[in-house]
Parts: C-alpha cells; sequence; structure tokens
C-alpha cells in the first residue's frame, strides 16, 4: 500500500472518529438521564474530538507523498 493511500485511509479513520463523536454527543444531551453515564460518554466523545483532530494535524503538516 502506498503512503498515499495509507494517508487516506487514516483520514478516513480521523472522520469516523468525528462522526461518533458528533452522535455521542447528541446521544448523550437527548437521550441519557443518567449523569454519570453522561459525563462517561462525554468524556469519550471529547477524547474522540481530540485525537481526530491531532490524525489530522498529522496528515496535513505530514507534507505531499513522492510519487
Amino acid at each position: 500500500m502506498s503512503p498515499a493511500l495509507m494517508k487516506m485511509w487514516i483520514s478516513f479513520v480521523a472522520m469516523g472518529f468525528m462522526i461518533i463523536s458528533v452522535l455521542t454527543v447528541y446521544f448523550t444531551r437527548f437521550k441519557v438521564k443518567n449523569n454519570i453515564l453522561r459525563l462517561i460518554l462525554n468524556a469519550i466523545a471529547f477524547l474522540l474530538i481530540v485525537l481526530a483532530g491531532l490524525i489530522i494535524f498529522f496528515v496535513v503538516f505530514s507534507g505531499p507523498v513522492p510519487e
């Protein structure tokens, strides 16, 4: 697998983390009544969005790959 293709799949994982984070926050805000579960799910969503940001930062600033 070429480095460019690997970077594409890694960025797709980051986008998936962002989608999961948004859905988790939506779910906890409107569906979950237990405060402890809300705190845990919001912490997971926060960690996923931070991890996605770091992955995207790495992909963007690692530069273009040679062909």
